[in-house]
């Protein structure tokens, strides 16, 4: 009788041979963590997408950039144990050339029939998923209910979609494209050095080296994106936040940057928000 694990692996190989890089998912379509030699980015790899991680490690390690088309790699033992224990194959969209628009609830499917071309679909659990000929920046929550998955990202393979496929329409590539939002830091006093003078703060050579190092850390981030905004975050505020001399550029200048790397405005607003609640500010 056939096991599950052979036909995650089979539908695997079978996706892999048709040039779409795969990848083993837990239950609740997580990705595997990283194994101990890989942790915390201990091996100092970088994300490649044609190859089973951004190292030598054999294991499906490193999320969307596990994603390969290698069937040796596919159905090797480290691969094997992995697919004894996921819950369902993953995929990398961009590294196959697609879009996938996530629609998560009914009200989205409604807006996307309204709204954007029609091409190849897939019911999910809750919405569906449209597949567009064309890789872009993945971005979550460009609009309620709605996700761009494609180039540093994985979905859930759900099986053979429908309809033709339809080449990326720039009415899905606007989606991705965010204004810098507006943020108002609270008014601080500002804190004079004892003997007078302005706060060094104040000066361009230190504020904007900075805040530049900052941004760098962000769009530098290779894995956990979301801490590494939260923790840079921290850091100019644990710096600069009390002495008011952060400006609403300043903040829009962080905040474009982890956008850049798929954060949305809302998680960008609630890491902020966090990192000023955890310094008392």
């Amino acid at each position: 009788m056939t096991q599950p694990t052979d036909i995650r692996r089979d539908t695997a190989l079978r996706l892999a041979a048709s040039g779409v890089p795969v990848l083993p998912l837990r239950a609740g379509k997580g990705p595997f963590g990283n194994c101990r030699a890989c942790a915390r980015n201990a091996c100092g790899g970088r994300p490649n997408m044609k190859h089973a991680g951004p190292c030598a490690c054999p294991r499906p390690c490193h999320a969307w950039a596990a994603a390969t088309t290698d069937p040796e790699v596919i159905a090797s033992p480290a691969w094997v144990s992995a697919w004894r224990q996921a819950a369902c194959v993953g995929y990398h969209p961009g590294g196959a050339g697609l879009t996938v628009v996530d629609l998560d609830n009914p009200a989205a499917v409604d807006w996307a029939r309204e709204t954007l071309p029609l091409t190849r679909t897939v019911p999910t659990t809750r919405g569906e998923h449209w597949l567009y000929q064309g890789a872009m920046r993945s971005v979550n929550a460009v609009r309620p209910g709605v996700d761009i998955k494609s180039t540093m990202a994985y979905a859930r393979w759900l099986g053979p979609a429908t309809g033709p496929l339809t080449t990326l329409p720039d009415v899905v590539r606007a989606l991705a494209v965010k204004e810098a939002p507006t943020v108002r830091p609270a008014p601080h006093t500002v804190t004079v050095p004892a003997g007078g003078g302005a706060c060094r703060h104040r000066t361009p050579t230190y504020l904007d080296r900075g805040i530049a190092m900052a941004e760098q850390q962000i769009t530098g981030a290779q894995a956990a994106v979301h801490a590494t905004v939260y923790r840079t975050f921290l850091a100019v505020l644990s710096t600069h936040g009390r002495c008011g001399c952060l400006t609403d550029a300043h903040i829009a200048r962080l905040f474009t940057a982890a956008q850049g790397k798929g954060e949305s405005a809302r998680h960008c607003t609630d890491a902020w928000a966090n990192a000023r609640t955890r310094l008392g500010l």
